[in-house]
């Protein structure tokens, strides 16, 4: 199931010579289980950041990021740990698959990591590339694969552990206008009949259309488009 996303008074800043540079301040947000939100944004404006926080992959200056019933700016590095391998499936815009595994091994690998049964996660892999429309392709290596395959990929592994909130960073970034389209036909599609909350980060304004609820981060405010 989904997960709902609460986020208050949200500010980030990073070093700036002798300054601070601020990205943003007093960012609200809250987002449904299972709710598919698009945040769109200039390049600089944020919009990276703001995932990588509610990832818990940095810290914000202030402000809160609550994650059904977990606080993640305060977790102590074991359960900021355990909460990035189950709770969060990242899609980003380069796939980050390894060359030498194959592609259901890339996708079984972060279940395995966390000590899942081999035989379990195998199945669980398999279905997910079928569902992906890649069952064909469970032996291939990225090079074999086309750069959207290699994307679908990455949306099946960001599904093993069977996380409740996807975030996605420019996922489509890489592609062509052809496979933009396959990728996001397949994520919206995982999305909803694995009932997951998405939260979407992009340039492209009809990707971002397509979620049904399309917010805009600009100046260091997150508005309504």
């Amino acid at each position: 199931m989904g997960v709902d996303v609460r986020i208050r008074d949200l500010a980030k800043s990073f070093p700036n010579g002798r300054d601070r540079l601020r990205v943003f301040a007093g960012i609200d947000l809250d987002v449904g289980s299972g709710e598919m939100v698009a945040i769109s944004g200039e390049s600089g404006s944020g919009k990276s950041t703001l995932l990588s926080l509610v990832a818990g992959l940095d810290l914000p200056d202030h402000g809160t990021i609550t994650i059904g019933d977990q606080r993640v700016e305060t977790m102590q590095a074991a359960i900021l740990s355990r909460y990035r391998a189950f709770t969060v499936g990242l899609v980003f815009q380069f796939h980050y698959l390894l060359r030498d595994f194959s592609a259901l091994e890339n996708v079984m690998l972060p279940a395995l990591m966390q000590g899942r049964d081999r035989r379990e996660t195998e199945a669980n892999a398999t279905e997910l590339m079928s569902a992906v429309g890649l069952e064909d392709r469970l032996g291939h290596r990225p090079a074999q694969l086309s750069g959207g395959e290699r994307q679908r990929v990455a949306a099946a592994r960001a599904l093993i552990n069977n996380p409740e909130l996807i975030l996605a960073d420019e996922p489509t970034g890489n592609l062509d206008d052809a496979n933009s389209r396959v990728l996001e036909d397949t994520l919206f599609r995982l999305v909803s009949d694995f009932g997951k909350t998405l939260i979407l980060v992009t340039h492209n304004l009809d990707l971002a259309d397509r979620t049904g609820r399309s917010l805009r981060l600009e100046k260091g405010c997150l508005l309504e488009r």
